[in-house]
């Protein structure tokens, strides 16, 4: 299904500082986001103010201005500007570029906010940007205090872990990927006389210090921060754009206008971002939409602006009640909406408003499934198939009155002469009750081939002919014609019509009760079919995420031994043990969860309905979970 996405001309400022110097999110952009239901792929840059981070964002966005750019000391970005368009490469996806303010700006002067709106960017992006000038020594990381103070500023659970709880692989499950970008770098890429690529400079300069004194812990905080947190780091260095006098209108210069190195180096920057950066997700591997990103934003700024830390697990929890309320609505009105197109009542036959109620619902689970995230319990999904019955009774209800009312004015019209003939008194002569029960049966014919008369035509027509027993009586008795004989072969007979006709409006009931438990079976069916891919799905994503950690966590171990930290090399061994053994747990286990959440979930609908199909339905849905993990 296509989703709903935006292409802003130009970008908005999204996150700023309110009369009281407090962060809040611009209302104008949160609206924007929460128009994107496209998975969201969110680049943050920040860094030092001054430093030319707009260009590279400019040029994601494939444009020469839109983020500001200035060629004076002041900062031109306040806060968090978004620009949202369509991801270049990836298709159905949108991309966020977000541009911070500047840290360090000495007119703001406000190191709580740079930690703060520092925060929010890893919060926020799926690859961070860190934007510097000159070259990466001491100085430059102990300039990246903000990565050690993370910490004090994110909390990954609700409830405080023991002190020696390594939190290292927390943050990795949710931070971003880092790339560092070193703007006018002058030197060569050498170490020790060999050439060496920019990755190899910086994990050169991320080397850590022997030793536990004060000044080794200072120098290797910052270094252990990016190694331990980031799950991947990237490194560009750049040549100067231009001479002195073209930086003052470098968002008017072309790329002819730059120099040709600095052009090849942006040109893969922004190839790298495009082709490495994925989809936003957060803590369990849930994938972010527009819309979602835009009610975390709002959480995260709120949670700061009322001076609480952001804390993972409870955005989670919290955006999952949102989106899932969400999602049972929206799909509640497609249901509402398909059903309106294409329902005219009375219909003919209850096979027909089963057909479309089929179509109706696959569509509504489909769109549950594609909003929803977090759903434990399946409990929203429960109140998705509880509503979507609870509408097809209410409509199926609706189709019966309709039908009735068809049925009654068809009668009123086929047989008006025959009551006209009554209140004439035609029949009440010699002969009178042969004619009456020839005429009944010929506008009996009439009726039974008239059109649109819908679901209850029989029970309709025999409501009908049971009023006029007692007249059919009547008229009997009077006709003086008949034999006593004749008369108890009329009484006879009529009484076998009266007996067929029940069990023809018998019958007509039989099939609609029939078919309604038929729907609910296939309901059940649907539910299950879809929950089941989803939950593999999500499944998927979990193992991913802590195949991602696992990863960063092996390669950093292998750099720790290389760079002679064998203890601390030896000591990742319990944190890679204990990751390996949520992965295979997750694996393994996936199955038998997928199999106990999916007959809960069966047990729970089915009581919702009749019982008398409780046992058939459970039995589906063992064979169904059964099929799935074949």
């Amino acid at each position: 299904m296509s989703r709903l996405t935006v292409s802003m001309p130009e970008p908005v400022c999204l996150i700023d500082n309110d009369a009281h110097g407090n962060l809040r999110v611009v209302p104008e952009a949160l609206d924007i986001l929460r128009r994107i239901d496209q998975l969201v792929v969110v680049v943050g840059v920040v860094g030092l103010y001054r430093t030319g981070k707009s260009y590279l964002m400019n040029k994601l966005a494939g444009a020469n201005k839109g983020f500001a750019l200035g060629a004076t000391i002041q900062s031109k970005t306040k806060g968090i500007w978004m620009w949202a368009l369509p991801h270049p490469t990836k298709a159905d996806h949108t991309l966020v570029l977000l541009d911070t303010e500047g840290l360090g700006d000495v007119e703001k002067g406000d190191e709580k906010n740079d930690n703060w709106i520092f925060s929010l960017a890893v919060l926020l992006s799926c690859t961070l940007v860190y934007n510097s000038k000159g070259t990466i020594d001491n100085d430059a990381l102990q300039r990246l205090h903000y990565v050690s103070e993370l910490t004090e500023h994110i909390k990954v659970k609700s409830t405080t872990g023991s002190e020696d709880e390594d939190e290292s692989s927390e943050f990795m499950r949710f931070f971003p990927s880092f790339v560092w970008a070193v703007r006018d770098f002058t030197l060569t890429l050498e170490l020790d006389g060999k050439p060496v690529s920019s990755d190899e400079y910086l994990e050169n300069a991320l080397k850590l210090k022997p030793g536990h004194g004060k000044q080794a812990m200072a120098y290797n905080m910052p270094r252990n921060c990016l190694r331990n947190y980031f799950p991947t780091r990237k490194c560009f260095v750049f040549d100067c754009p231009a001479s002195a006098e073209k930086m003052k209108v470098l968002d008017d210069l072309t790329d002819g206008d730059l120099e040709p190195s600095f052009v090849r180096q942006t040109n893969a920057f922004c190839d790298y971002v495009f082709k490495n950066t994925e989809v936003k997700t957060m803590k369990g591997g849930y994938r972010v939409t527009g819309k979602m990103l835009g009610n975390l934003a709002k959480m995260y700024v709120d949670a700061i602006s009322s001076g609480q830390i952001p804390c993972l697990d409870n955005a989670v929890q919290a955006l999952a009640q949102i989106e899932n309320t969400n999602a049972v609505a929206k799909a509640l009105a497609s249901y509402r909406e398909f059903m309106a197109g294409f329902v005219s009542l009375p219909t003919e036959t209850q096979d027909e408003l089963s057909d479309i109620h089929g179509q109706a619902e696959k569509g509504a689970v489909k769109i549950f499934m594609e909003s929803c995230f977090k759903d434990e319990d399946q409990k929203f999904q429960l109140e998705l198939m509880k509503q979507l019955e609870a509408e097809y009774t209410a409509i199926c209800e609706k189709n019966v009155a309709e039908s009735k009312k068809a049925c009654q004015a068809i009668i009123r019209r086929i047989f008006k002469p025959l009551e006209e003939h009554i209140e004439s008194g035609c029949y009440a002569e010699a002969g009178g009750y042969l004619k009456y029960s020839g005429d009944l049966k010929t506008f009996v014919s009439q009726y039974k081939a008239a059109e649109g008369k819908g679901i209850k035509g029989e029970e309709t027509l025999n409501e009908y002919l049971a009023t006029k027993e007692s007249i059919g009586q009547a008229i009997l008795a009077a006709d003086k014609s008949l034999s006593e004989a004749q008369r108890r072969e009329e009484v006879n007979k009529a009484r076998m019509e009266a007996l067929e006709q029940e069990r023809k409006a018998s019958e007509e009931q039989r099939k609609i009760m029939e078919q309604r438990i038929l729907d609910q079976e296939r309901s059940y069916k649907e539910n299950m079919e879809q929950m089941l891919r989803k939950m593999e799905e999500d499944r998927k994503h979990a193992d991913a995420e802590y195949q991602r950690v696992l990863n960063a966590k092996l390669e950093e171990q292998a750099a720790l031994f290389k760079e002679g930290f064998d203890k601390k090399a030896r000591l990742m061994q319990d944190e890679i043990d204990s990751l390996n053994a949520q992965k295979a747990e997750n694996q393994n286990t996936g199955s038998r969860g997928f199999l106990s959440t999916a007959l809960d979930t069966v047990g729970t609908a089915a009581a919702m309905f009749l019982p008398g199909i409780i046992p058939k339905v459970a039995g589906m849905g063992l064979s169904l979970v059964s099929r799935f993990f074949k």
